[in-house]
């Protein structure tokens, strides 16, 4: 007789696999989106472009949406390796629409109780949060690519991927005490892990001030300034080919693993790796690249996963 807990877990087992197909089958079918472009420049590699230029892409309710269900996509599509971000027209991303939030604040007068407006506030909060997460749970590294203004949300945004580049023309702000709120969406719980300074993530946070492009490269926020936006997205796109190139079993393990680090301790990362390792040396990947690398063999074509 099977036990309870061996039908719970057939079930969850059934779901997650349920589940896996309609992500697969989902990104076979290449989604359109109303505010993301998203294009396959390089085999391997997606652009994925904020699109709303003539709001100065701000974030309405349907960019929150489909930037999770963009990345969670990519996540399961086995032709992407490496996913490059960026923003159409004028600038990055002018953060939030506040047409938006007036929106969401008619609906909150229509309720009259406390705890139904603050459950309403919540379910809006908890969205937008896992819209922003998706970046960080897609397997695929993901590398953003700013040019002048990014704002609000796209603070959120960038500091949730692995590599930032820039252009020299560049500037970011944490801006919702402008607003009279705290950033709620990931600036205050990412940020600091990225910058590594403690007193300048308070003080941006605090003042709403601008970080410009050479400051932010010098505090670690981006790792690379470029002349222009052109040049920048060319260099981050054949950033993604060389990472595409790479063992798609190494890299998906080597993100896996930095962030399930930078949230525990030294010991529980090594403990992590090693559990991770035992399954993943027994790839064919490891045995192609340690021949490759031994016989100087350069090329190599790894399989899809």
């Amino acid at each position: 007789m099977i036990s309870r807990n061996s039908r719970s877990l057939i079930r969850m087992y059934k779901a997650f696999n349920d589940n896996s197909f309609k992500a697969v089958k989902m990104s076979s079918s290449a989604p359109e989106y109303e505010t993301l472009k998203v294009t396959n420049p390089k085999e391997f590699v997606y652009h994925v472009e904020l699109c709303r230029p003539d709001k100065l892409n701000a974030m309405n309710n349907t960019m929150w949406l489909e930037i999770g269900k963009c990345f969670n996509t990519l996540d399961w599509d086995e032709n992407c390796r490496v996913i490059v971000l960026s923003g159409a027209g004028k600038i990055f991303t002018a953060g939030i629409d506040l047409i938006d939030a007036a929106e969401m604040g008619a609906k909150l007068g229509d309720l009259n109780d406390i705890a139904r407006r603050a459950k309403l506030l919540r379910q809006f909060i908890t969205q937008y949060q896992n819209s922003i997460t998706s970046l960080e749970t897609c397997k695929k590294p993901v590398i953003t690519a700013v040019h002048s203004a990014c704002v609000g949300g796209g603070v959120d945004l960038i500091t949730a991927a692995d590599i930032r580049y820039c252009s020299k023309d560049a500037w970011f702000q944490v801006k919702e005490v402008d607003i009279g709120m705290a950033a709620d969406v990931g600036t205050l719980q990412r940020l600091p892990r990225v910058i590594g300074s403690d007193s300048l993530v308070r003080e941006l946070c605090y003042t709403a001030r601008k970080l410009f492009a050479d400051e932010a490269l010098s505090s670690g926020l981006i790792s690379r300034v470029f002349e222009d936006k052109e040049s920048m997205v060319q260099e981050a796109i054949s950033t993604a080919q060389v990472i595409a190139s790479k063992s798609p079993v190494a890299v998906q393990g080597t993100k896996a693993n930095l962030v399930y680090s930078r949230d525990h301790t030294v010991q529980e990362g090594l403990d992590h790796i090693s559990q991770w390792n035992q399954m993943a040396m027994q790839s064919d990947d490891f045995a192609e690249a340690t021949v490759a690398a031994a016989t100087k063999q350069k090329n190599v074509v790894y399989a899809k996963l």
